[in-house]
Formats: structure tokens, C-alpha cells, sequence
């Protein structure tokens, strides 16, 4: 398999690297968290209508560039690195995906077109859990007529107060089971309340529904259609992972060429290399895994593997997100848990994305019954 990047790949990652370093930097993160509004309204414009970032990983047929899941995740990769405050996470790793992947071909036909073009933004509950449908606990979906309405509350949907609409899990009443659908932001009935949370880089908000109007957008959810859907979303979350540990490592190293003690710079020191070269280790070990995971999507790998692959990559992520977070925050002294610094954002990143769509407690179990079945078989 190979992992290097095309051409036109690369192209993509140094634009947004250069794009996202001027308009994400330091300053316009803080000045998000700071501010009454918890996103780049004129960045997201710009990225979203202007240099079709949504469009990338979306179908030809959809009115997409249909470049695939590495384009995407190197998209990922910058946004995670620079913690973008924009929906732009919401948008094409939850909403687009969901809708791809478990909707039907009208729905799809309808609303993904405007997504590509900058038109439609989008978000979805992210939960703790491994399964999406526990989102729709909470949630009824009743018929009426060709209509549906919906009551209930949905917890943890990010970005929540800065989209056009939300695609809810519901349970439906007279045909049982689950269903998708699509709620627009500004439906009678439909109430947003946000929350501050630990990473205040990733905006959260409930949804309370009070008989609000729905459009439902799939014909059957299907467990294939979910697992896709699901391991999509793992694979970005790890790419932005990897841009996050990325930028932990770029971080420390600068600092410690710059912080001096007895004379010599404390990078100088054999211990302090040390844990930057552990830190290295961790990122190309990451890189390689969401590349290689990127790659295997693109060849038509069977789902249950595809899935399991996800897992795993989500897993190393994890992992390799925190101990880079935590390492940079230890070798920035006494200052590296301060406010003025920046390894505490992203410290609060690797922290709250363990709890999205799975624990490593739970991917670790996932990947362990999928190797060990593969084995027995």
C-alpha cells in the first residue's frame, strides 16, 4: 500500500496548513472561546463556500469533487491542528457522512449537492457510545401523513447553535424501529440551549423538540449503513488527532529550543530530547495508521474490516493525542498549564474526544472480538 501523497493531495494539506495557520492561529481560537460567538462565521464562509472544503470528500454524482477519504482526513489532519471553530467537523464528518451513508437516494440527492457548495450546514448528536442509535433514546417520531413530527431531547450536538439544520435519531412509533431525520434550525418548536464544556474549542448544545416538524431521510437504516457511517466518522476524529499531537510536538520543540537554564537551552538536555523523540515516535506511528486506513477505504475494503481498522486507528489516536498533549504541557514547565500557553487547549481536545463515539475501553473490546473472530474463522 502506498502512503504517499499525490500531487493534488498535497496541494490540499499545504493550502489548508497555510490558510488555517493565518486565519486559526492562537489568537482567533481565543477569540472564539472568548467571545459570545463560538465560531469563525467569516473563516467558515470562506472554507466552506469559497474553497469547497465540503465538497471533497462528496460523490461527483453529488455535485462533489469526490477525491476520497485521504483528501478528506488531510483536511482533518489541519483543522485538528489548528482547532478550527467552525462547523466544519459537523458538517462533513457527521452530517454528510450520516446522510451518505444511511439516507436514501433522494435525500442524499437533495441536500448533499447543497452541502458540497458552501449552502447547507450541518450537525448530528455525537455520542459516548460506540452505536448512533443510542442518540435516539430520548427521542419519538410520530406520522402524520406524509409528515413526521418529532418530540424529545438530543444531548451532545456539536456546534448545535451555528447550522442550518440537525439530522436527529428518532424512534419511530407505528413502524417501529429507528430512524433519520432532518430538523432545520429555525423549526417552531425546535429549542438550543448551549453548554460550556471542557474543550471549549468544540461547541455543544442540546436540542429540545416540542412537536417540531421533521423530514425523514432514510428508507430502513441498515446496521452496514450505520458501521459505515460510524467508522468515517472514527477515521476524521483520528485524523484530527493526529493534527493536534502534530502541533503539540511543533509546540514543545520550539519552546524548549527557546527556554533556557543554566546557561544552555533546555532542549539541549538528553532527557528533554528524549521525550520529544517519544513524542515523534507517536505522531508518524499515528500518521501511518490514519493513512493507511485513509488508503484502505479507497479500495473497497469490506466493511466489517474497514470497521475494525477505524477502531484500532481511533484507539492509537487516542492514545497517541494524549500522551503528546500531556508530554507538551510537562515540558513547557511551569507555564505549560497556563492560559497564555497553548498546550492546554489541546490537552482539553485529547480528553474530550475519548468520550465521542466510543472509549478506548470499548474500541480496544472492538478490535480485540474482530481479530479474535478473523482468527477462529
Amino acid at each position: 500500500m502506498n502512503l504517499g501523497l499525490s500531487e493534488d493531495e498535497r496541494m490540499i494539506a499545504d493550502a489548508a496548513a497555510d490558510l488555517l495557520g493565518q486565519r486559526s492561529d492562537s489568537a482567533a481560537v481565543r477569540n472564539c472561546i472568548e467571545g459570545e460567538h463560538g465560531s469563525d462565521t467569516a473563516l467558515w464562509q470562506q472554507i466552506a463556500s469559497e474553497l469547497g472544503w465540503c465538497a471533497v470528500g462528496i460523490d461527483e454524482a453529488a455535485d462533489g469533487m469526490g477525491m476520497g477519504a485521504m483528501a478528506q482526513a488531510l483536511l482533518f489532519e489541519q483543522t485538528g491542528a489548528h482547532l478550527l471553530c467552525a462547523p466544519f467537523f459537523s458538517t462533513v464528518a457527521l452530517g454528510a457522512n450520516l446522510l451518505t451513508h444511511c439516507g436514501s437516494e433522494s435525500s442524499r440527492q437533495a441536500m448533499l449537492p447543497a452541502v458540497a457548495d458552501g449552502g447547507l450546514s450541518l450537525s448530528a448528536p455525537l455520542p459516548s457510545t460506540p452505536d448512533w442509535r443510542t442518540a435516539a433514546e430520548q427521542v419519538e417520531a410520530r406520522s402524520a401523513g406524509d409528515d413526521w413530527r418529532l418530540d424529545g431531547q438530543i444531548d451532545r450536538v456539536p456546534d448545535a447553535a451555528y447550522v442550518d439544520a440537525w439530522l436527529v435519531f428518532a424512534r419511530c412509533d407505528a413502524q417501529g424501529g429507528i430512524g433519520l431525520f432532518r430538523v432545520d434550525a429555525k423549526a417552531a418548536g425546535a429549542t438550543v440551549t448551549m453548554h460550556p464544556g471542557w474543550d471549549a474549542t468544540r461547541c455543544f448544545g442540546s436540542l429540545r423538540l416540542d412537536d417540531v416538524a421533521a423530514e425523514r431521510l432514510d428508507e430502513g437504516l441498515t446496521l452496514q449503513g450505520l458501521s459505515q457511517a460510524t467508522a468515517y466518522a472514527r477515521l476524521y476524529l483520528a485524523a484530527e488527532a493526529l493534527g493536534g499531537a502534530q502541533r503539540c510536538l511543533e509546540l514543545t520543540t520550539a519552546y524548549v529550543m527557546e527556554r533556557k537554564q543554566f546557561g544552555r537551552a533546555v532542549g539541549s538536555f538528553q532527557a528533554v530530547k528524549h521525550r520529544c523523540a517519544q513524542m515523534m515516535v507517536a505522531v508518524e506511528a499515528l500518521r501511518s495508521g490514519v493513512y493507511g486506513v485513509a488508503r484502505l477505504s479507497e479500495q473497497g475494503a469490506a466493511i466489517e474490516h474497514l470497521a475494525a481498522e477505524c477502531a484500532a486507528v481511533r484507539l492509537q489516536a487516542d492514545e497517541a493525542f494524549f500522551f503528546c498533549a500531556q508530554e507538551a504541557i510537562q515540558l513547557h514547565g511551569g507555564v505549560g498549564f497556563t492560559w497564555e500557553y497553548d498546550p492546554h487547549l489541546y490537552f482539553k481536545r485529547a480528553q474530550a474526544a475519548r468520550h465521542w463515539l466510543g472509549a478506548p475501553e470499548a474500541l480496544a473490546e472492538e478490535t480485540a472480538d474482530y481479530v479474535l473472530n478473523e482468527v477462529a474463522a
